[in-house]
C-alpha cells in the first residue's frame, strides 16, 4: 500500500457533510495540537509566537518596496472577497463553540456569489433597480485618475449601512469598491448584452469561477502542486483530490477556514494609494483617515484601478518627486511569517475583544478549533515535514533588501522552544510559502535596457497549496451548477488567457493594455 493509501485512513469526513453550510475537518484522525502543559501556558506561548510574527513599524509609501511580491495588490482583496463568498461564521461562534460539527456556515460553500446577489431581487428588492434585473449603485466616486468607481447603495441610518448581500464586503474601502465592480459587471451584461437576470447571473458566476481557477490559484499556489491535480489534458479532475472528501454536499474544512486560507493576511500592505489624492493607512487613529469602511464613502476616494491591477502599463518606480512614483502599480506583500505592524493593533471597532493582534487571534483560534500541527498535517499527506530550522519568523525579502532592524526569529527561539517539532498550521503554511519562491515577470514599463523586471514571489507549497487547491476544486466539483461541473473547457469571450485585469476592464468599460514581456 502506498504512503498516501495508508495515511488516507487518518483522514475523515464529517457527520455534518450532508448539510449544506456546515464546517467539518479534512484530517479528522489527527490529534489537536498543544503547545504547553496547561491551558494558560498554551495560550501564553501562542501569544508569544503571534507577537514574534509582527514586523517593525513600516508606514504607507509610494515607490519601490522590497517587501513586494510579483502579485498585484487587488489579488489580496479578491482573495478576501472569495472568503466572504464561501464562509460566514460569526466571530462569537468560533470562540464559544468547540464542536466544529456544530458550527454553521451562513454562506453556501460554493462560488455562487451569494455575497453579491443576496437572496435575489424577489426577496431583497431594495438592492435592485425597478427593472428587477440590475443592481442599484451608490454615489459616483471621483479623485485623480479614478474611473468608473461607485460607492455602494446605502440606507439612511447614521452611519449609513451598505445594502448588499454580505455586510463584510463593506468593511474596507478596497473590498467595498470591488463589490461595486461585480455589480457593474452584472449591470453591463444587462445593459449591453441584453441579458435577463438569471442569464447575467450565470455569466458573471462563470467569469468569476474562471478567474479563480485559471488566474488566482496559479498566482498563489506552486505550479507543481496544481499540476498534481490535473489530468493529461491539463484539466483539473475530481479523482485527483486525495484529502478533501464528502459524500453528498461539500462542507467547509476548518483547516482551510481558520489556518491555510489565512495566508492572505501576510500579503496586506500598511497602506494603499487609491488615486492621485489619497494614500491611506489600513488603520489610523481615526477611521475617517484610513481605509476602514461601513460608512458612506468620501466621494473623492474613487479607485484608480491601474494602481491595484495591471489594466494598463505603468513605470515600476520613479524619482521621489516624479508623477510615476505615485501612479505606479502597487504589489501585494510577499507571503511569509511576518505581518505588517498595523495588524498587531486592530482598532476597537474592528475587534470587540482581546487580543487586538491579528496573528495572535489566528493562533488562538487554531486551538479553539482543535487544529493539528503543521508537521502532523504534512505527515498525514505523505510528506516529509519542514525541519524546525527552516521555520523562521521573518520577512521573505531578497538579501539586498534585508533591514538589520527587522526581527529574524527561529521558531525554536520562541517561547523557550515550545514549538519544537510542532508548528501551528497557519504559521507552518506561511513558512512553507516563504521557502517556495519563484521569479515573476511584473507587468510594468520596461527600463531603457529592455530587460523585463522579475520579482521573487513566494507561493503556497505542498501542504498549504494542496489544502487550498483541493478545497477550491472540491467545492466547485461539489456544486452541480459550477463551471467545472457543467463545462470545464468553457472559456470567456476574451480567450483562454482571461485574468482578473480583463474582468476589471470589462466592469469599468476600459481596454486592457498589456506590458511587453509580461
Amino acid at each position: 500500500m502506498s504512503a498516501h493509501g495508508f495515511l488516507r485512513g487518518l483522514l475523515g469526513t464529517t457527520r455534518s457533510e450532508t448539510h449544506e453550510g456546515r464546517f467539518g475537518r479534512m484530517f479528522r484522525g489527527l490529534k489537536p495540537a498543544s503547545y504547553g502543559s496547561t491551558d494558560v501556558i498554551n495560550t501564553d506561548n501562542l501569544m508569544a509566537l503571534g507577537n514574534a510574527m509582527k514586523a517593525k513599524f513600516d508606514g504607507k509609501k509610494d515607490g519601490n518596496d522590497g517587501e513586494e511580491s510579483g502579485i498585484p495588490s487587488l489579488y489580496t482583496y479578491f482573495g478576501q472577497f472569495i472568503d466572504h463568498d464561501l464562509t460566514f461564521g460569526p466571530e462569537g461562534s468560533f470562540q464559544k463553540v468547540k464542536d466544529v460539527d456544530a458550527l454553521v456556515d451562513f454562506r453556501t460553500p460554493a462560488f455562487d456569489l451569494d455575497c453579491v446577489y443576496g437572496r435575489g431581487p424577489g426577496d431583497q428588492p431594495y438592492m435592485y433597480k425597478n427593472d428587477g434585473k440590475s443592481f442599484l449603485q451608490g454615489t459616483k466616486l471621483t479623485g485623480g485618475s479614478a474611473d468608473n468607481a461607485f460607492d455602494l447603495t446605502r440606507n439612511t441610518a447614521d452611519p449609513a449601512r451598505a445594502l448588499i448581500g454580505d455586510p463584510r464586503n463593506d468593511e474596507n474601502t478596497i473590498v467595498s469598491q470591488l463589490q461595486g465592480l461585480f455589480q457593474s459587471f452584472h449591470n453591463r451584461l444587462i445593459e449591453d448584452e441584453r441579458m435577463e437576470f438569471e442569464e447575467a447571473q450565470r455569466e458573471l458566476q462563470r467569469h468569476y469561477q474562471y478567474v479563480i481557477v485559471n488566474d488566482f490559484l496559479p498566482r498563489i499556489i506552486s505550479a507543481d502542486v496544481l499540476n498534481d491535480l490535473r489530468s493529461d489534458n491539463g484539466q483539473f479532475k475530481k479523482s485527483k483530490l486525495e484529502f478533501f472528501h464528502y459524500r453528498n454536499t461539500p462542507f467547509m474544512p476548518v483547516e482551510f477556514a481558520t489556518a491555510t486560507y489565512r495566508f492572505g493576511h501576510s500579503m496586506i500592505r500598511p497602506g494603499y494609494r487609491l488615486n492621485d489624492n489619497h494614500l491611506l493607512d489600513i488603520f489610523s487613529q481615526k477611521k475617517e483617515d484610513d481605509l476602514r469602511g461601513k460608512y458612506a464613502m468620501e466621494t473623492t476616494r474613487g479607485m484608480d484601478w491601474g494602481r491595484m491591477i495591471d489594466i494598463d502599463v505603468r513605470a515600476y518606480d520613479g524619482a521621489v518627486s516624479s508623477p510615476e512614483r505615485f501612479k505606479r502599480l502597487q504589489f501585494a506583500y510577499r507571503i511569509d511569517t511576518s505581518l505588517v505592524d498595523p495588524l498587531a493593533k486592530l482598532p476597537p471597532n474592528v475587534v470587540g475583544n482581546p487580543p487586538i493582534s491579528l496573528a495572535q487571534r489566528n493562533l488562538l483560534r487554531s486551538i479553539d478549533m482543535s487544529l493539528p500541527t503543521g508537521q502532523d498535517v504534512a505527515r498525514a499527506m505523505g510528506l516529509e515535514p519542514m525541519d524546525d530550522d527552516e521555520i523562521i519568523i521573518q520577512k521573505a525579502v531578497d538579501k539586498g533588501d534585508i533591514d538589520p532592524e527587522d526581527p529574524v526569529t527561529p521558531i525554536l527561539k520562541v517561547a523557550s522552544g515550545a514549538f519544537k517539532g510542532k508548528c501551528p498550521l497557519w504559521t507552518y503554511v506561511l513558512a512553507e510559502a516563504a521557502a517556495h519562491q519563484i521569479p515573476v515577470v511584473i507587468p510594468v514599463t520596461l527600463p531603457a535596457s529592455g530587460e523585463v523586471i522579475r520579482i521573487n514571489t513566494p507561493q503556497l507549497g505542498p501542504v498549504g497549496g494542496r489544502i487550498v487547491a483541493e478545497v477550491f476544486l472540491g467545492l466547485m466539483f461539489g456544486d452541480p451548477t459550477s463551471m467545472l461541473s457543467t463545462n470545464p473547457s468553457w472559456t470567456p469571450a476574451g480567450g483562454a488567457d482571461y485574468t482578473l485585469k480583463d474582468f476589471v476592464a470589462y466592469a469599468t468599460r476600459r481596454p486592457v493594455v498589456k506590458a511587453a514581456g509580461a
